[in-house]
């Protein structure tokens, strides 16, 4: 009886696992779709500085993206990521531009600090406040945007301001491949790897397939759940850094709004927003089409509002999707078990 439960949950998993992986290779089609058009109407699309402005481009969101999966994978949510983003990108920026001294190392430091603290914030009041996900994110949101323009008094941060090594690690390469997407698919792999291979990281799925159970089963979910927080506001802080490494200049709105794009990358790439299903990977793509998506739209000479348009045409898409996906898996399921019963 055991042998045949043991079965039974291998069968399901791999059932999951094979939706989900075809939701994945539905977006790299996808991708290769627009790429071709795009390329059919202007041929200069994949030119190599063209390719390389996509990927620096992605590797932001790609980062965030990574940390907010696994938030939205223990069935929650985190709007502060992008005023998390500007906060640790002027901070860093002002500490920098008062003493060059200080090289990448610190900034690196100083940027995962202050993410992680917000972060640690976020899950406290999620987690042991017991707080709605939505509405503590939300407001912390607005309390991290305050104390950016707070700190920034209407300043800016300049990349003469800036020590160059710091600019470098934006903008250089090596062996022709820039630093920042090889930094963010180093994280994304190493995070997927964590989550799939570890006890600790498929608690985490748990959790988010059902809060209850996993209690019930000695997951200690509170710990988890401010984990994974605590990740989120740390990508985010690292995020922030790479920010400022890329772009040099930064006032005290920058990444405005780049909350929602975080949540439609993770939801278009195949993490549930009801929680327990979806991977880092999916995120990932989900977080390279909405760029590629941008810069076509840009080469194409679209107007901006059409960005956001299909953004949330995706966003709907995705999670019409998600629910018939989780309606036919609950469906086949349930026919199993009832052949097994019988």
């Amino acid at each position: 009886m055991p042998r045949e439960h043991r079965h039974r949950r291998r069968s399901t998993r791999n059932l999951v696992d094979l939706v989900f992986r075809a939701r994945e290779l539905s977006i790299v089609a996808a991708l290769a779709v627009l790429v071709i058009v795009t390329v059919g109407v202007n041929g200069n699309f994949l030119s190599e500085q063209g390719v390389k402005d996509i990927f620096l481009n992605a590797s932001i969101l790609v980062l965030l993206a990574v940390g907010q999966s696994v938030v939205v994978i223990t069935r929650n949510i985190d709007l502060s990521v992008g005023s998390v983003v500007g906060l640790v990108a002027f901070t860093v920026g002002d500490f920098l531009a008062a003493d060059h001294g200080r090289g990448i190392v610190f900034a690196v430091v100083l940027g995962v600090a202050i993410g992680a603290l917000c972060g640690l914030v976020n899950g406290l009041l999620v987690s042991f406040g017991r707080v709605p996900a939505l509405v503590v994110t939300l407001g912390t949101l607005y309390v991290i945007q305050g104390v950016d323009h707070y700190i920034a008094h209407g300043r800016q941060i300049n990349a003469v301001d800036l020590p160059p090594a710091l600019l470098s690690l934006g903008n250089g390469t090596v062996f022709g491949i820039p630093y920042l997407p090889m930094i963010a698919v180093l994280v994304m792999l190493a995070v997927g790897y964590y989550l799939r291979s570890y006890a600790s990281g498929r608690d985490f799925y748990a959790i988010g397939s059902s809060p209850e159970a996993a209690a019930l089963a000695g997951v200690a979910v509170r710990r988890r759940v401010m984990a994974a927080y605590l990740f989120s506001g740390a990508l985010a802080g690292l995020a922030g850094v790479l920010w400022l490494s890329r772009f040099g200049t930064v006032v005290a709105d920058a990444a405005n709004g780049w909350e929602l794009q975080v949540v439609s990358a993770v939801v278009v790439g195949g993490v549930a927003i009801t929680g327990g299903v979806g991977t880092v990977y999916g995120a990932a793509l989900g977080a390279l089409l909405l760029t590629t998506i941008t810069s076509a739209l840009v080469v194409l000479k679209v107007s901006p509002f059409w960005q956001q348009a299909i953004t949330g045409a995706l966003l709907l898409l995705a999670i019409s999707v998600d629910r018939l996906l989780a309606l036919r898996v609950a469906r086949v399921l349930r026919r199993r078990n009832s052949r097994h019963g019988s």
